[in-house]
Protein backbone atom coordinates (compact mmCIF):
# COMPACT_ATOMS: atom_id res chain seq x y z
CA UNK A 1 0.00 0.00 0.00
CA UNK A 2 1.62 3.02 -0.90
CA UNK A 3 1.64 5.76 1.76
CA UNK A 4 -0.95 8.12 2.19
CA UNK A 5 -0.97 11.93 0.24
CA UNK A 6 0.89 14.20 2.57
CA UNK A 7 1.08 17.79 1.17
CA UNK A 8 2.80 18.96 3.95
CA UNK A 9 5.61 16.88 4.34
CA UNK A 10 6.64 17.44 0.47
CA UNK A 11 6.76 21.04 1.19
CA UNK A 12 8.22 20.90 4.75
CA UNK A 13 11.22 18.33 3.44
CA UNK A 14 12.25 21.55 0.82
CA UNK A 15 12.50 23.82 3.68
CA UNK A 16 14.30 21.67 5.82
CA UNK A 17 16.68 20.56 3.11
CA UNK A 18 16.97 24.39 2.32
CA UNK A 19 15.79 24.05 -1.14
CA UNK A 20 13.77 27.15 -0.73
CA UNK A 21 13.21 29.87 2.10
CA UNK A 22 9.80 29.73 2.78
CA UNK A 23 6.58 28.44 1.17
CA UNK A 24 2.69 29.27 0.89
CA UNK A 25 0.69 26.09 -0.88
CA UNK A 26 -2.97 26.03 -1.01
CA UNK A 27 -5.34 24.02 -3.13
CA UNK A 28 -9.70 23.87 -3.41
CA UNK A 29 -11.93 22.45 -5.30
CA UNK A 30 -15.17 23.98 -6.05
CA UNK A 31 -16.62 23.53 -2.29
CA UNK A 32 -13.93 25.40 -0.67
CA UNK A 33 -9.73 24.84 0.68
CA UNK A 34 -8.89 21.40 0.50
CA UNK A 35 -5.43 21.87 1.57
CA UNK A 36 -3.33 25.23 3.01
CA UNK A 37 -0.05 25.04 4.44
CA UNK A 38 3.06 27.68 5.61
CA UNK A 39 6.57 26.49 6.00
CA UNK A 40 10.13 28.34 6.46
CA UNK A 41 10.70 31.88 6.91
CA UNK A 42 9.27 35.00 5.54
CA UNK A 43 12.49 36.84 6.77
CA UNK A 44 15.21 35.46 7.58
CA UNK A 45 17.49 37.62 9.10
CA UNK A 46 14.50 38.23 11.74
CA UNK A 47 13.57 34.24 11.61
CA UNK A 48 10.01 35.64 11.04
CA UNK A 49 7.79 32.40 10.29
CA UNK A 50 5.87 32.26 6.89
CA UNK A 51 2.38 32.31 7.55
CA UNK A 52 -0.67 31.53 5.54
CA UNK A 53 -1.91 34.81 5.37
CA UNK A 54 1.39 35.85 4.55
CA UNK A 55 2.15 39.04 1.01
CA UNK A 56 3.65 38.13 -2.15
CA UNK A 57 4.87 39.56 -5.14
CA UNK A 58 2.78 37.72 -7.53
CA UNK A 59 4.15 39.77 -11.04
CA UNK A 60 2.63 37.90 -13.83
CA UNK A 61 -0.20 35.75 -12.12
CA UNK A 62 -1.60 40.11 -12.30
CA UNK A 63 -1.95 38.72 -16.40
CA UNK A 64 -4.96 36.35 -14.99
CA UNK A 65 -7.08 39.19 -13.49
CA UNK A 66 -6.68 41.57 -15.96
CA UNK A 67 -7.49 39.31 -18.50
CA UNK A 68 -10.94 38.48 -16.28
CA UNK A 69 -11.55 42.45 -16.29
CA UNK A 70 -11.15 42.34 -20.09
CA UNK A 71 -13.31 39.92 -20.74
CA UNK A 72 -16.55 41.75 -18.43
CA UNK A 73 -16.09 44.70 -20.78
CA UNK A 74 -16.57 41.82 -23.56
CA UNK A 75 -19.78 41.11 -22.32
CA UNK A 76 -20.96 44.41 -21.98
CA UNK A 77 -19.87 45.32 -25.58
CA UNK A 78 -17.40 47.59 -25.08
CA UNK A 79 -14.60 45.51 -26.32
CA UNK A 80 -14.58 43.04 -28.96
CA UNK A 81 -12.05 39.83 -29.29
CA UNK A 82 -11.30 40.88 -33.08
CA UNK A 83 -10.78 45.06 -33.18
CA UNK A 84 -7.69 46.64 -33.70
CA UNK A 85 -5.81 47.38 -30.44
CA UNK A 86 -5.73 50.51 -32.10
CA UNK A 87 -9.35 51.49 -32.33
CA UNK A 88 -8.29 52.21 -28.27
CA UNK A 89 -4.78 53.29 -28.20
CA UNK A 90 -4.06 55.09 -30.82
CA UNK A 91 0.16 54.38 -30.12
CA UNK A 92 -0.20 50.77 -31.64
CA UNK A 93 -1.65 52.79 -35.19
CA UNK A 94 1.47 51.74 -36.71
CA UNK A 95 3.40 48.87 -35.08
CA UNK A 96 6.79 48.24 -36.22
CA UNK A 97 8.96 45.16 -36.69
CA UNK A 98 12.68 44.41 -35.22
CA UNK A 99 14.36 42.46 -37.52
CA UNK A 100 16.84 40.26 -36.60
CA UNK A 101 19.43 42.56 -38.08
CA UNK A 102 18.49 45.17 -36.91
CA UNK A 103 16.20 47.15 -38.67
CA UNK A 104 12.78 48.29 -37.93
CA UNK A 105 9.99 47.84 -40.83
CA UNK A 106 6.03 48.31 -40.88
CA UNK A 107 3.84 45.74 -40.00
CA UNK A 108 2.12 44.12 -42.19
CA UNK A 109 -1.18 43.75 -40.50
CA UNK A 110 -3.06 45.05 -37.30
CA UNK A 111 -2.71 44.28 -33.52
CA UNK A 112 -5.91 42.49 -32.25
CA UNK A 113 -7.52 42.51 -28.95
CA UNK A 114 -7.15 38.66 -28.76
CA UNK A 115 -3.23 39.10 -29.73
CA UNK A 116 -3.04 41.31 -26.80
CA UNK A 117 -5.01 38.48 -24.49
CA UNK A 118 -2.84 35.37 -25.66
CA UNK A 119 1.17 37.07 -26.50
CA UNK A 120 0.76 36.73 -29.68
CA UNK A 121 0.99 40.50 -30.55
CA UNK A 122 4.92 40.40 -31.34
CA UNK A 123 5.28 42.57 -27.99
CA UNK A 124 8.15 40.55 -26.07
CA UNK A 125 10.02 40.93 -22.59
CA UNK A 126 13.86 41.63 -22.35
CA UNK A 127 14.60 38.75 -20.73
CA UNK A 128 12.56 36.92 -23.51
CA UNK A 129 14.46 38.15 -26.44
CA UNK A 130 18.52 38.95 -26.79
CA UNK A 131 17.31 41.07 -29.87
CA UNK A 132 15.14 43.33 -27.12
CA UNK A 133 17.78 43.09 -24.52
CA UNK A 134 20.47 44.74 -26.51
CA UNK A 135 18.12 47.18 -28.18
CA UNK A 136 18.70 50.84 -27.14
CA UNK A 137 15.37 52.79 -27.57
CA UNK A 138 15.29 56.35 -27.77
CA UNK A 139 12.90 57.95 -25.04
CA UNK A 140 9.04 58.27 -26.36
CA UNK A 141 10.29 55.62 -29.40
CA UNK A 142 7.99 52.96 -29.36
CA UNK A 143 7.97 49.56 -28.68
CA UNK A 144 8.76 47.17 -30.94
CA UNK A 145 7.27 43.82 -32.45
CA UNK A 146 9.37 41.08 -32.71
CA UNK A 147 7.42 39.32 -35.34
CA UNK A 148 4.13 39.71 -37.62
CA UNK A 149 0.85 40.21 -34.93
CA UNK A 150 -0.47 36.60 -34.74
CA UNK A 151 2.53 34.40 -36.69
CA UNK A 152 4.13 33.52 -33.09
CA UNK A 153 3.63 33.25 -29.64
CA UNK A 154 6.06 35.05 -27.47
CA UNK A 155 5.71 36.16 -23.45
CA UNK A 156 6.16 39.84 -23.59
CA UNK A 157 4.32 42.93 -22.54
CA UNK A 158 1.07 42.58 -24.36
CA UNK A 159 -1.10 41.84 -20.95
CA UNK A 160 0.21 45.35 -20.11
CA UNK A 161 -1.24 47.24 -23.24
CA UNK A 162 -4.08 45.22 -22.82
CA UNK A 163 -4.67 46.40 -19.23
CA UNK A 164 -3.73 50.18 -20.41
CA UNK A 165 -7.14 49.40 -22.83
CA UNK A 166 -8.71 48.38 -19.85
CA UNK A 167 -8.13 51.27 -17.51
CA UNK A 168 -8.93 53.63 -20.57
CA UNK A 169 -12.27 52.17 -21.22
CA UNK A 170 -13.04 51.77 -17.48
CA UNK A 171 -11.89 55.43 -16.92
CA UNK A 172 -10.24 54.73 -13.91
CA UNK A 173 -6.84 53.14 -12.74
CA UNK A 174 -6.56 49.37 -12.28
CA UNK A 175 -6.33 49.05 -8.32
CA UNK A 176 -9.68 50.91 -8.48
CA UNK A 177 -11.41 49.01 -11.14
CA UNK A 178 -10.39 45.63 -10.17
CA UNK A 179 -11.07 46.29 -5.97
CA UNK A 180 -14.65 47.64 -7.24
CA UNK A 181 -15.26 44.62 -10.13
CA UNK A 182 -13.16 41.40 -8.58
CA UNK A 183 -11.35 42.15 -5.53
CA UNK A 184 -14.46 43.59 -3.61
CA UNK A 185 -16.97 41.00 -4.33
CA UNK A 186 -14.86 38.01 -4.70
CA UNK A 187 -13.73 38.96 -0.91
CA UNK A 188 -9.89 39.43 -1.80
CA UNK A 189 -9.06 41.54 0.53
CA UNK A 190 -5.45 41.09 0.80
CA UNK A 191 -4.84 42.01 -3.03
CA UNK A 192 -3.27 45.35 -4.13
CA UNK A 193 -0.93 47.11 -6.96
CA UNK A 194 -0.22 49.23 -3.09
CA UNK A 195 -0.12 47.02 -0.25
CA UNK A 196 -1.35 49.37 2.80
CA UNK A 197 0.83 50.14 5.22
CA UNK A 198 -0.82 47.93 8.39
CA UNK A 199 0.18 44.99 6.03
CA UNK A 200 2.97 45.86 5.48
CA UNK A 201 5.03 43.45 8.23
CA UNK A 202 2.97 40.43 6.24
CA UNK A 203 5.16 41.00 3.05
CA UNK A 204 7.49 38.32 2.40
CA UNK A 205 10.95 39.52 1.73
CA UNK A 206 12.91 38.28 -1.48
CA UNK A 207 15.83 36.21 -1.72
CA UNK A 208 18.22 35.70 -4.58
CA UNK A 209 19.66 31.81 -5.64
CA UNK A 210 23.42 32.05 -6.20
CA UNK A 211 25.54 30.63 -8.34
CA UNK A 212 26.68 28.20 -5.68
CA UNK A 213 23.19 27.08 -5.68
CA UNK A 214 22.29 28.95 -2.22
CA UNK A 215 19.87 31.81 -1.37
CA UNK A 216 20.81 35.06 -0.36
CA UNK A 217 18.42 37.03 1.14
CA UNK A 218 17.98 40.80 -0.02
CA UNK A 219 18.11 44.27 1.90
CA UNK A 220 14.53 44.90 2.95
CA UNK A 221 12.87 48.19 2.00
CA UNK A 222 9.64 49.73 2.95
CA UNK A 223 7.76 48.89 -0.56
CA UNK A 224 7.37 52.40 -2.38
CA UNK A 225 4.49 53.58 -3.89
CA UNK A 226 3.52 52.11 -7.30
CA UNK A 227 2.10 55.07 -9.66
CA UNK A 228 2.05 53.31 -12.98
CA UNK A 229 -0.19 50.47 -12.61
CA UNK A 230 0.36 47.43 -15.10
CA UNK A 231 -2.06 44.69 -16.69
CA UNK A 232 0.86 42.44 -17.31
CA UNK A 233 2.18 42.75 -13.31
CA UNK A 234 2.42 44.88 -10.11
CA UNK A 235 -0.05 43.04 -7.81
CA UNK A 236 1.03 41.49 -4.26
CA UNK A 237 -1.64 38.88 -3.12
CA UNK A 238 -1.74 36.11 -0.70
CA UNK A 239 -2.32 32.17 -1.52
CA UNK A 240 -5.94 32.26 -0.21
CA UNK A 241 -7.12 35.57 -2.26
CA UNK A 242 -5.46 33.81 -5.36
CA UNK A 243 -7.35 30.63 -4.73
CA UNK A 244 -10.80 32.31 -4.49
CA UNK A 245 -10.01 33.96 -7.33
CA UNK A 246 -9.45 30.37 -9.08
CA UNK A 247 -12.48 28.70 -7.48
CA UNK A 248 -14.62 31.50 -8.81
CA UNK A 249 -13.39 30.28 -12.18
CA UNK A 250 -13.62 26.71 -11.64
CA UNK A 251 -17.54 27.38 -10.71
CA UNK A 252 -17.95 29.30 -14.08
CA UNK A 253 -17.53 33.16 -13.13
CA UNK A 254 -19.42 33.05 -9.76
CA UNK A 255 -18.39 32.40 -6.21
CA UNK A 256 -20.61 32.66 -2.96
CA UNK A 257 -22.81 34.15 -4.52
CA UNK A 258 -20.94 37.09 -6.36
CA UNK A 259 -20.81 36.42 -10.17
CA UNK A 260 -18.05 38.17 -11.69
CA UNK A 261 -17.72 36.48 -15.24
CA UNK A 262 -20.59 34.46 -17.63
CA UNK A 263 -20.26 30.43 -17.73
CA UNK A 264 -19.65 31.42 -21.56
CA UNK A 265 -17.07 33.84 -21.15
CA UNK A 266 -15.29 31.23 -18.18
CA UNK A 267 -15.82 28.47 -21.13
CA UNK A 268 -14.18 31.24 -23.96
CA UNK A 269 -11.10 31.57 -21.71
CA UNK A 270 -10.46 28.24 -22.01
CA UNK A 271 -10.51 27.75 -25.73
CA UNK A 272 -7.40 27.87 -27.80
CA UNK A 273 -7.12 31.12 -29.58
CA UNK A 274 -4.02 30.81 -30.96
CA UNK A 275 -4.96 28.43 -33.42
CA UNK A 276 -2.29 26.36 -35.00
CA UNK A 277 1.04 28.24 -33.54
CA UNK A 278 2.01 26.34 -30.15
CA UNK A 279 3.74 27.69 -26.98
CA UNK A 280 7.64 26.75 -27.52
CA UNK A 281 10.33 26.42 -24.51
CA UNK A 282 12.17 30.05 -24.24
CA UNK A 283 15.95 30.49 -23.66
CA UNK A 284 16.40 33.65 -21.30
CA UNK A 285 18.45 36.92 -22.27
CA UNK A 286 19.12 37.48 -19.04
CA UNK A 287 19.70 34.21 -16.73
CA UNK A 288 19.73 36.69 -13.00
CA UNK A 289 15.95 37.28 -14.07
CA UNK A 290 14.82 33.84 -15.65
CA UNK A 291 16.28 30.46 -16.34
CA UNK A 292 15.41 28.82 -19.33
CA UNK A 293 11.76 27.83 -19.18
CA UNK A 294 9.27 25.57 -21.23
CA UNK A 295 5.96 23.99 -20.83
CA UNK A 296 3.94 21.25 -19.49
CA UNK A 297 3.72 20.16 -23.41
CA UNK A 298 6.43 21.78 -24.88
CA UNK A 299 5.25 22.99 -28.92
CA UNK A 300 2.00 21.52 -28.44
CA UNK A 301 0.44 23.26 -25.89
CA UNK A 302 -1.95 26.76 -26.42
CA UNK A 303 -2.79 29.74 -25.04
CA UNK A 304 -6.44 30.57 -24.27
CA UNK A 305 -7.79 34.17 -22.72
CA UNK A 306 -5.06 34.66 -20.38
CA UNK A 307 -3.99 31.34 -19.64
CA UNK A 308 -1.62 28.51 -20.96
CA UNK A 309 -3.83 25.19 -21.88
CA UNK A 310 -2.10 22.07 -21.35
CA UNK A 311 -3.46 19.61 -24.25
CA UNK A 312 -2.38 16.34 -23.08
CA UNK A 313 -2.71 15.56 -19.46
CA UNK A 314 -0.29 13.76 -17.22
CA UNK A 315 -0.29 10.84 -15.11
CA UNK A 316 -1.01 12.22 -11.48
CA UNK A 317 -1.23 15.47 -12.40
CA UNK A 318 -3.62 18.10 -14.15
CA UNK A 319 -5.90 17.14 -16.57
CA UNK A 320 -5.60 18.51 -20.56
CA UNK A 321 -7.61 21.53 -20.55
CA UNK A 322 -6.19 22.78 -17.21
CA UNK A 323 -5.23 26.60 -17.23
CA UNK A 324 -2.14 27.53 -15.40
CA UNK A 325 0.31 30.39 -15.50
CA UNK A 326 3.18 32.15 -13.04
CA UNK A 327 4.98 35.03 -11.74
CA UNK A 328 8.28 35.97 -12.04
CA UNK A 329 9.10 35.52 -8.36
CA UNK A 330 8.53 31.77 -8.74
CA UNK A 331 4.50 31.80 -7.92
CA UNK A 332 2.62 29.51 -9.55
CA UNK A 333 -1.07 28.06 -10.34
CA UNK A 334 -3.16 25.90 -12.17
CA UNK A 335 -7.12 25.48 -12.29
CA UNK A 336 -7.97 21.99 -13.78
CA UNK A 337 -12.07 22.19 -14.91
CA UNK A 338 -12.01 18.73 -15.48
CA UNK A 339 -11.34 17.46 -11.99
CA UNK A 340 -12.70 20.29 -10.25
CA UNK A 341 -9.52 21.50 -8.36
CA UNK A 342 -7.04 24.40 -8.49
CA UNK A 343 -3.95 25.22 -6.45
CA UNK A 344 -1.41 27.55 -5.69
CA UNK A 345 1.92 27.54 -4.71
CA UNK A 346 4.02 31.10 -3.75
CA UNK A 347 7.63 31.64 -3.39
CA UNK A 348 9.53 34.89 -3.57
CA UNK A 349 12.97 34.77 -4.90
CA UNK A 350 14.56 34.71 -8.32
CA UNK A 351 15.52 33.72 -10.66
CA UNK A 352 12.29 32.57 -12.26
CA UNK A 353 11.94 28.95 -13.43
CA UNK A 354 14.20 28.05 -10.57
CA UNK A 355 14.83 24.10 -10.80
CA UNK A 356 14.06 23.69 -7.27
CA UNK A 357 10.41 25.74 -7.77
CA UNK A 358 9.59 23.92 -10.57
CA UNK A 359 10.12 20.28 -8.32
CA UNK A 360 8.22 21.71 -5.52
CA UNK A 361 5.30 22.97 -7.68
CA UNK A 362 5.11 19.97 -9.49
CA UNK A 363 5.27 17.54 -6.20
CA UNK A 364 3.31 19.91 -4.70
CA UNK A 365 0.74 19.02 -7.38
CA UNK A 366 0.80 15.58 -7.55
CA UNK A 367 -0.16 15.48 -3.71
CA UNK A 368 -2.81 17.34 -4.11
CA UNK A 369 -4.10 14.52 -6.80
CA UNK A 370 -3.21 11.66 -4.63
CA UNK A 371 -5.81 13.82 -2.15
CA UNK A 372 -8.72 13.96 -4.37
CA UNK A 373 -8.45 10.28 -5.85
Amino acid sequence: MSDPADPARTLRTAVERGAVPGVVAIAGDRAGVIYEGAFGLAETAVKRPMTADAIFDIASMTKAVTSVAALQLIEQGRLALDDPAAQYLPELAAPMVLEAGGELRPAASPITIRHLFTHTSGFGYAFTSERLRQLRRKEGEPEPLLFEPGTQWLYGTSTDWLGRIVAALAGRDLETLFREKIFGPLGMDDTFYNVPAAKHPRIVNFHRRRADGTLAEQTRYAPQAKVRLRGGGGLSSTARDYLRFLRMLLNGGELDGARILTPASVALMGQNHIGAVNLRSLRSADEAVSGNFTFIGDDCDKFGLGFQITTQGLPGLRSAGSLSWGGLFNTYFWLDPARGVAGVILLQYLPFSDPEALALYTDFEREVYRMIK
